[in-house]
């Protein structure tokens, strides 16, 4: 019996076949090769299936090039549910941030210029106006992640020194990464206080005993759970003065950076920026990507005294943060001297804020445009999250279009789409894919409705 693999076209051959000529007008001669290469290793593995002519040829080879092609990084449509869903980029930005970034882009700009004095500047001084602005802060400095921000704060006033935390907040955030492993790396050394579910002041005073050694009381907000029942914590505006009389700073790292309370939308537990600053920590660090509603960052607002050290140390340079961000939250922050404009333009406060009726009615619009085309689905409610460790026991009332079928095979295909559409990335329960409007933003409705159809009509 004849091996049919010893039939398959050899590379060459099909690269100076005729049906590649519009594939070599289009991309690279080497890139094209690979394709080919590709396509011929795939009809190896399952040549039953392989190509038989010249236009299967183009086609299968077509298909391995849009594939090396494809950038790896690609956006995607967010129906989870989960509006600052970690794995896809947390909080998607305003449109004053886009701008923003095509301009700090497009040409040059003044990151480290001095324009007043015609001399060399620093990018440190961005955005710092803003932040003390809209929080209180004596002083700012932007990192390039929370992470990063907590790390050289403890680094600037803790290295080779004490750091008390309590046990109940030696929490772990997403990947896996633990507080007190990103703590110990800083250069200090971790002193538990409490138990996990009560921590007094006693506790913190007697760790702290006349503060010889200790380089600072650390506070860490608990964003990603709650401990509810026979509990205790210690709140930094009763921690100020005992760390102020022993000369130790307070580090208080605040999480996911809201700069609005949002009780009146059933957002509640989170603490605000201004709030936190106002309670007396001496450094108080935060991220800039999740209900911030900006580009991945690290703030850290706090004292004159304390910021310029943290400013001058070494670490800094290799935390620093680059133009495009600081552009972006430059951007964003300037919304919240409206804050009716930052709940309006911000699309993570925009989402999350959203009345569940006019996520109803976006889901029953979609669901009717879907049926126009044959695609079977019905409107249920749900409940949706906040995500990026935020308002972690909070649901929020939301609608979503339940897809009628298989379920994985829908995911699977509006996951993986094809050249030129956008992937949809919905949850599945109860048998049922759900695509959440409450994560997709009101001006995308139009691109997942096209999305759907591709995929599924």
């Amino acid at each position: 019996m004849t091996d049919p693999r010893r039939a398959l076209p050899s590379v060459n051959t099909l690269l100076d076949s005729a049906a590649m000529r519009p594939l070599l007008e289009r991309a690279p001669r080497a890139l094209v090769a690979d394709a080919v290469r590709d396509a011929v290793e795939h009809a190896r593995r399952d040549p039953d299936r392989a190509p038989r002519d010249p236009a299967s040829w183009r086609a299968a080879v077509d298909q391995a090039l849009d594939q090396r092609e494809r950038r790896s990084l690609r956006p995607v449509l967010n129906a989870t549910g989960v509006v600052l869903h970690t794995n896809l980029g947390r909080a998607p930005l305003a449109r004053a941030a886009l701008d923003a970034i095509a301009m700090a882009a497009a040409g040059y700009s003044n990151l480290e210029y001095d324009l007043e004095h015609g001399a060399r500047g620093s990018r440190y001084v961005h955005c710092v106006g803003l932040l003390q602005e809209l929080t209180g802060a004596e002083d700012a400095l932007v990192v390039n992640n929370g992470a990063s921000a907590m790390v050289l704060a403890l680094n600037t006033f803790a290295d080779g020194a004490d750091a008390i935390v309590s046990r109940g907040e030696l929490v772990e955030i997403g990947g896996s990464f633990r507080v007190p492993d990103i703590m110990s790396k800083s250069g200090a050394r971790l002193v538990e206080v409490g138990t996990t579910n009560r921590t007094h002041l006693e506790d913190y005073r007697r760790a702290l005993g006349d503060g010889t050694g200790v380089g600072a009381l650390v506070k860490v907000h608990r964003s990603n759970f709650a401990i509810e029942g026979f509990v205790a914590e210690v709140p930094v505006r009763a921690l100020a003065p005992l760390a102020a009389a022993a000369r130790v700073p307070v580090l208080h790292d605040l999480g996911s950076g809201l700069f609005l309370p949002l009780d009146a939308y059933g957002l509640a537990g989170e603490p605000v920026a201004r709030d936190a600053v106002r309670d007396g920590a001496t450094v108080v660090t935060m991220s800039g990507d999740k209900l911030l509603g900006g580009p991945q960052a690290g703030i850290a607002l706090g004292t004159r005294d304390a910021v310029e050290r943290m400013r001058k140390n070494p670490l800094t340079r290799a935390l620093r943060v680059d133009k495009l961000t600081l552009a972006a939250l430059e951007a964003t922050l300037a919304l919240y001297r409206d804050p009716a404009r930052a709940l309006e333009e911000i699309p993570a406060l925009a989402m999350l804020t959203a009345p569940v009726a006019r996520v109803r009615e976006r889901a029953a619009v979609l669901s009717a445009r879907l049926a126009g085309a044959g695609v079977v689905s019905t409107v249920v409610d749900t409940d949706a999250s906040a995500g990026g460790g935020a308002f972690p026991t909070t649901r929020i009332p939301s609608a979503a279009v339940a897809l009628g079928g298989d379920a994985d095979g829908h995911e699977a295909r509006l996951r993986a789409a094809g050249p030129g559409r956008v992937p949809v990335i919905g949850r599945i329960a109860d048998g049922r894919l759900l695509l959440d409007l409450r994560s997709v933003p009101a001006d995308a409705d139009d691109a997942l409705a096209a999305a759907v159809l591709a995929a599924l009509a």
